[in-house]
């Protein structure tokens, strides 16, 4: 595969890499080393970020083109809600959810990746317009994931996961939970690429909140550099995570986080550190808050301040 840059100017739907190498299936580059913003459209009835406001097909459409307006590059459509002790839809449920948004946002012209463990899903997501699997178990939860994707040839997001959203909580056991998470993403790399899944088609995700407690989120986040230092592209999904509703100094321990959509403004900060660690893409609800906060790493980045 040849990697095609996505485009600076405004594409049909408005957002920055909607023009025509959104329909190429290879992956999408940085530009300038700016990590690329991967807009979240949840076509569930449970989110925990959003409650379920995009569920219908119209609204989730709506919504996506309003993200690439706001500046998002890519859109990361998903079915099933992975929150904790979220139950799944059926395979038939799922594909009912998100092939028709994915067909009309793909014929505006915007780059989509499919959110899904299933490989069926990723496979009639891809036939309606798709040009990037994000698989948030790696091809853990469905053996079939890791030949499809082969025989696509498409790029492939592999998260690093323990276990379902029921049981995750479960699994969040580490001694060292960096070094743990690389030497587990590197063992699903060599996995993939057995399977046939082209180096050069493979990114990584450390799996902020995924079988992670509080503390091993914000070591996951201070040591990022060890995951980027790896030689696959970055994905960094901190978005409204529940880490980043207790940072009020003042709060009580046990009082309850702020709400999902009150996390935007520490998402956006987040997004600015995956940028200095160097991310390959950053995966949010919000996108002009982490718009914002890249540009102005930009600007620093170009008048010379820019920090190794």
């Amino acid at each position: 595969m040849t990697p095609a840059v996505l485009p600076d100017t405004p594409g049909p739907a408005g957002g920055r890499g909607t023009g025509p190498e959104a329909g190429t299936r290879s992956l999408p580059l940085t530009a300038g080393g700016v990590p690329l913003i991967m807009g979240v459209v949840n076509v569930t009835p449970d989110s925990f970020s959003d409650g379920g406001r995009w569920f219908e097909p119209g609204a989730a459409i709506e919504h996506g083109l309003e993200l690439l307006e706001q500046g998002a590059d890519l859109l990361d459509i998903g079915g099933e809600s992975t929150r904790p002790g979220a139950g799944r839809p059926s395979e038939h449920e799922e594909l009912d959810r998100v092939i028709p948004v994915v067909s009309a946002l793909a014929a505006q012209g915007a780059v989509i990746s499919i959110d899904t463990m299933r490989a069926r899903v990723a496979s009639d997501a891809l036939d309606a317009g798709a040009v990037l699997v994000n698989d948030v178990s790696g091809g853990l939860a469905d053996p079939a994931m890791a030949r499809t994707v082969a025989h696509a040839e498409v790029p492939f997001v592999a998260m690093h996961w323990r276990a379902h959203s029921a049981q995750m909580d479960r699994e969040a056991q580490y001694d060292d939970v960096v070094t743990e998470v690389v030497a587990e993403l590197l063992q699903r790399v060599e996995v993939l690429e057995q399977a046939g899944v082209a180096r050069e088609a493979i990114i990584l995700d450390p799996g902020f909140g995924f079988s992670k407690n509080a503390d091993h989120n914000w070591q996951l986040l201070t040591r990022l550099r060890e995951v980027t230092a790896l030689p696959y592209p970055v994905l960094v999904g901190t978005s409204r995570k529940r880490f980043l509703g207790r940072l009020d100094p003042r709060a009580r321990p046990d009082s309850e986080p702020t709400p999902p959509t009150s996390r935007d403004y520490a998402t956006a900060a987040t997004s600015l550190l995956a940028a200095q660690a160097g991310a390959w893409a950053v995966r949010v609800h919000d996108v002009p808050s982490t718009r914002d906060a890249l540009a102005v790493w930009k600007r620093v980045c170009a008048a010379g301040g820019r920090h190794a």
